[in-house]
């Protein structure tokens, strides 16, 4: 079976991305699952860019140490907020300073906000995918999910900036919805479905 290793520890994506996968005869695995410790500047001014980094560097160290049958899989994802010119962007877990404090990061994010109307409060999830295999073959996707920043906190589920993205569609904001509602819709859904090809083509 071949393993895709995805280049990161975060435990609630690398869920995210096992039920959205769960049907491939694949093994997924974290870095941390993999027995790999590095840590990966993300100084990209892009989502793709920071993607790519990321997965050829575990690529690089995976082939030097002799490893085979792997594809590493590294996505770089966070939130776009129109009428504050697409912040927090790639800053998005790390838009109040501090790396992963959803928390604080929120609260930033709606005090920049304060004031602004709902019509302009429009707001979108980006999700880039980057593979590559142990041959070096690549393939590259974007998902992305339009919705609008809430004033106030609604729902319990998810994580990072899911209790203030609403979707109009759903009427729901990503924190108040199932992990299947959330998976049929989100940035990261979209980009694995994409991805989902591309695997199963490797695996022939």
């Amino acid at each position: 079976m071949k393993k895709v290793i995805v280049a990161s520890n975060n435990e609630h994506k690398v869920k995210e991305i096992k039920e959205i996968l769960n049907n491939l005869n694949v093994e997924i695995v974290s870095l941390k699952d993999a027995g790999i410790f590095i840590d990966v500047e993300e100084d990209g001014k892009t989502f793709e860019e920071n993607a790519y980094k990321k997965a050829k560097v575990i690529t690089e160290y995976l082939l030097e140490n002799g490893e085979s049958n792997f594809i590493v899989m590294s996505d770089d994802s966070g939130l776009e907020v129109e009428c504050l010119n697409g912040e927090p962007g790639v800053y998005s877990a790390r838009y109040a300073g501090e790396h992963g404090n959803s928390e604080k990061n929120n609260e930033k994010l709606l005090n920049n906000l304060r004031g602004v109307e709902k019509e302009q409060r429009g707001a979108s999830f980006v999700c880039s995918i980057v593979l590559i295999t142990d041959n070096l073959e690549e393939i590259k996707v974007e998902g992305r999910t339009h919705g609008e920043i809430t004033e106030t906190y609604s729902g319990s589920s998810g994580f990072g900036y899911d209790p203030i993205f609403f979707v109009k569609d759903f009427n729901k904001t990503f924190a108040q919805m199932t992990s299947k509602e959330k998976n049929l819709i989100s940035h990261r859904g979209k980009a694995l479905n994409k991805i989902r090809a591309a695997l199963e083509n490797f695996l022939k």
